[in-house]
């Protein structure tokens, strides 16, 4: 009866082989051995070795086999076992994980194990490198160096070159006391070279028939004023015109008969050739000037209709010389002669003259030739009284003339003179060197204009 229930229970799973170092069988399991085993505790078990290699695991076995399977598994077991040595998986471009598994009968799961493609070299990254924020200040601090030293090249250049070709004389300044503004004695100097213009009783050789005193102070409106070219004046006792000073008494003379009328030091001296003036205003294409009479002026070759026109060099030219056809005389002259220079300073600093290298060098190439100074002056005072000249005849800036009291005062042996206004003159000087008048047009023409409208 016992032996019945025996062999109905299920046969316990055989106990794995002890591992064998030679040709020795492993002894059979005994029914008292598989009885011990069963009552042991579970903790003092001894734990099985895993006969699984990580490479290519062995195929497992069921734990509820016949008797017979048992006794094939121990007739297996008695044989000496085979171990491999494990090798690493190929890694070649055409096989899989699943074909390695079919070669050793074993199936592999799907996607457990995948060989990498096969490496491609790629080329090396264009990427440039980041600049930290020290090598690109560095970089600008660089490049701002090279061109500061390129503007100070080119202005070291121009420099010279104007400086080389600059007409200067000495002896026309006076020693008298330096005032606080800066002041320019702007002459044009009408001598006989051939052009058009002048008249029969004009003093011969040369004359000085434009006369501009330029003021620029430390604060406030710069200035350009005429003075008339018939003023009367005394040198040494002898009365004259004032623009036959320089012819008699020297440049030197005039300079101190304008710092007489005016109260205040001349610092330089710029004297322009009218017969230059042309080129002048050709190398510039020519300047807008506006006069509202219709005139044909034989005395100054001047053909103008009314109204504003571009004119070219010689009608510049004649516009400025023309006195004669002006109601105004000589005071209508220097009106004009104030708007010609006045337009040939602000077409030579307009950017179409200085944005065309090739046409600036013509022009101050014209400019400099028709241009004689005083041996103080430099190419920066140059510039200075171009920006004061365009400072006084923009609308900030104070234009005219002096002032007089009898624009035909007679003189024996000089003839019809201007006589000026002393007092008024000095007065009105004063201020433009503080540069506390206000901007606007002054003069005796100028209040006479202003009352009659």
């Amino acid at each position: 009866m016992a032996q019945h229930e025996e062999s109905d229970a299920a046969p316990a799973a055989p106990s794995p082989s002890p591992r064998t170092t030679g040709g020795d069988a492993p002894a059979p399991t005994t029914a008292s051995s598989r009885s011990s085993a069963d009552a042991m505790p579970a903790s003092f078990a001894p734990r099985r070795r895993s006969t699984r290699r990580s490479s290519s695991p062995a195929p497992r076995t069921s734990g509820r086999s016949s008797v017979s399977s048992a006794r094939t598994s121990a007739a297996a077991a008695s044989e000496p076992r085979r171990f491999e040595p494990s090798r690493a998986p190929r890694r070649s471009s055409g096989s899989t994980s699943e074909a390695s598994a079919a070669r050793r009968g074993t199936t592999a799961p799907v996607s457990s194990f995948r060989s990498p493609a096969p490496s491609v070299r790629r080329a090396p990254s264009l990427r440039m490198p980041r600049l930290s924020a020290m090598s690109v200040r560095k970089g600008v601090g660089m490049t701002l160096a090279v061109i500061a030293v390129l503007l100070m090249l080119a202005v070291f250049g121009a420099w010279h070159w104007v400086d080389a070709r600059l007409n200067k004389e000495s002896g026309w300044l006076t020693t008298s006391a330096n005032a606080s503004a800066e002041s320019w004695l702007i002459l044009g100097s009408d001598e006989r070279d051939g052009t058009a213009g002048g008249s029969a009783d004009d003093t011969p050789g040369f004359r000085t028939d434009t006369i501009l005193v330029l003021t620029r102070p430390n604060h406030g409106a710069s200035s350009l004023i005429s003075i008339p070219r018939d003023s009367l004046t005394q040198v040494d006792g002898t009365y004259m015109k004032i623009n036959a000073v320089a012819q008699i008494k020297g440049y030197k003379a005039l300079v101190g008969e304008v710092e007489q009328i005016t109260g205040q030091h001349i610092d330089h001296i710029a004297k322009i050739k009218f017969g230059g003036l042309k080129n002048v205003v050709d190398a510039i294409g020519g300047v807008n000037l506006c006069y509202d009479q219709t005139v044909n002026d034989a005395d100054s070759g001047l053909n103008w209709t009314a109204g504003c026109h571009v004119a070219d060099g010689g009608t510049a030219l004649a516009f400025s010389r023309m006195r004669y056809s002006d109601a105004n005389g000589d005071f209508g002259r220097a009106q004009r002669q104030r708007q010609v220079i006045a337009a040939i300073v602000k077409k030579a600093s307009s950017k179409e003259v200085i944005a065309n290298p090739a046409k600036a060098m013509k022009v101050a190439d014209a400019g400099l030739t028709a241009l004689t100074v005083d041996d103080k002056t430099s190419p920066f005072t140059l510039v200075q009284m171009a920006f004061a000249f365009r400072a006084a005849t923009g609308s900030k800036g104070v234009t005219g003339s002096v002032y007089w009291t009898n624009p035909d005062y007679q003189v024996s042996g000089v003839g019809s003179s201007v006589l000026l206004d002393d007092s008024r003159n000095t007065e009105l000087f004063a201020q433009l060197a503080k540069g506390s008048h206000k901007a606007g047009t002054v003069g005796t023409l100028a209040e006479g204009t202003s009352s009659n409208s």
